[in-house]
């Protein structure tokens, strides 16, 4: 439990890490890419100054004469010949030419950033100004100093805010977890809580409950199963052993004829049992299941016959040629338990059609007995079901033929229903597809 703890605090700060790291190096890169732009705008900026004093200056210098550089204060003006020497300059600017260049040049002037920008004459002499830069620094500097404080409160913010959003987002996986942790196999009725948010989570949550759903369902079938595969495997050998008992204790009451006749009857039942048992857990199981083409009219004249020969009266008429895709050994196992379930519960007739419709072929056995509630119609189709419990188990067969239908029915991928019959008693109706 505890290390469960620990791996789930790690999957937190991990992702707080994860999203952390991702908004700073986001928030560094931009605030990187904002001074180098700021930088280059407030550059621009002092540029296009520096341009219009310097050509105003021009303009004054040529009206004028040097005079007018002589005559500046608080600026920073030079009046350079075409050799570079100095003509005149303002009381701030040095005794040496400003260095210059087109479009503009960083220098330093008595300590101070300038930059500077010059302006041609038509003598050839050009006019320097030198624009102070100072200020630009200073809000640069300032810049990044609110950066240098905001970014790592931002960053701790979002931390922050990541750890308490994701700690919230996976309080609901940590109950759903905690919940299963606490499911085994004894107590499957149990279910997760869904969370109230209508996300993902709660999509996992109803998921996962319909799962457990079928699981419980799984289970409790398979222990009834388990329960009554049992009780009905404990029947003939019980039978074996009491009149095996009764021979022992009384051998002039029961003769080794009658004992082997009865010993021979529960063993071909309990063979019978024990195959129905293991066809079915084949088919649970997935088994490969054989598609070939198989003549299905044939399968139901065979099994015509074999009522007839019985002594039942079996009407045939209604099957016709058709060819289906499956196992023809399951089959005729599906053919013969509906035969020997319509001939158990018959009055007196039988009847066994096969039609093909709309690309299927349509399978139908039915009879004249008491047929099958409406409500009881899915019931029969569950393992050692009998409608009647009081008739006896040679009247009533094992209950595992009409699941076993139902199950090769779908593992051919048809189907089976059962309906009345045109005399009143029970008709079943299985689908499978044709062969191609």
């Amino acid at each position: 439990m505890a290390a469960r703890r620990r791996l789930w605090r790690s999957v937190r700060a991990r992702a707080t890490l994860g999203a952390t790291a991702v908004v700073a190096v986001a928030l560094v890169v931009g605030g990187f890419i904002f001074v180098a732009a700021l930088s280059s705008s407030l550059e621009d900026a002092s540029a296009r100054a520096g341009e219009v004093r310097a050509e105003e200056l021009a303009s004054r210098v040529e009206a004028e004469g040097p005079g007018a550089i002589r005559a500046l204060e608080d600026e920073v003006a030079q009046l350079v010949d075409a050799d570079g020497d100095v003509v005149a300059a303002s009381e701030d600017a040095p005794s040496t030419a400003l260095p210059h260049d087109d479009p503009a040049v960083s220098s330093v002037v008595d300590g101070e950033p300038v930059l500077v920008v010059s302006e041609e004459l038509d003598d050839g002499s050009s006019v320097l100004v030198g624009i102070s830069v100072e200020d630009d620094a200073e809000a640069v500097a300032t810049v990044v100093g609110l950066l240098l404080v905001a970014v790592p409160l931002l960053v701790l913010l979002v931390g922050t805010t990541t750890w308490l959003v994701v700690g919230r987002a996976l309080a609901p996986v940590t109950r759903i977890r905690t919940e299963v942790e606490s499911i085994t196999a004894d107590r499957l009725d149990r279910r997760v809580p869904v969370p109230s948010s209508g996300d993902e989570l709660a999509a996992l949550a109803m998921t996962m409950n319909g799962m457990l759903e079928r699981l419980d369902a799984s289970a409790q079938a398979q222990r009834r199963f388990v329960s009554d595969a049992s009780h009905e495997l404990r029947s003939p050998l019980a039978t074996i052993r009491q009149h095996a008992e009764l021979s022992q204790a009384h051998p002039e009451v029961t003769s080794v004829e009658e004992l082997a006749g009865i010993v021979h009857e529960e063993g071909l039942r309990l063979q019978g049992l024990v195959d129905a048992l293991l066809l079915l857990a084949r088919l649970d199981e997935g088994a490969a299941v054989a598609h070939e083409a198989v003549d299905l009219d044939d399968i139901a004249l065979v099994e015509v016959s074999r009522l007839r020969a019985s002594g039942i009266v079996v009407d045939g008429s209604g099957v016709g040629p058709a060819q289906v895709s499956g196992d023809g050994r399951l089959l005729g196992q599906l053919a013969r338990n509906l035969a020997d379930n319509a001939a158990r519960h018959a009055a007196g007739r039988v009847a066994i059609g096969v039609a093909a419709r709309d690309g299927f072929a349509v399978l139908t056995v039915e009879d004249d007995g008491d047929g099958v509630p409406p409500d009881e119609r899915e019931r029969i189709f569950e393992r050692f079901v009998r409608l009647d419990e009081a008739r006896s188990r040679d009247a009533g067969g094992s209950g595992l033929g009409l699941p076993i239908v139902r199950a090769i029915a779908d593992a051919v991928g048809g189907r089976v229903a059962v309906d009345d019959s045109r005399w009143g008693g029970a008709r079943f109706t299985v689908t499978l597809p044709v062969a191609s």
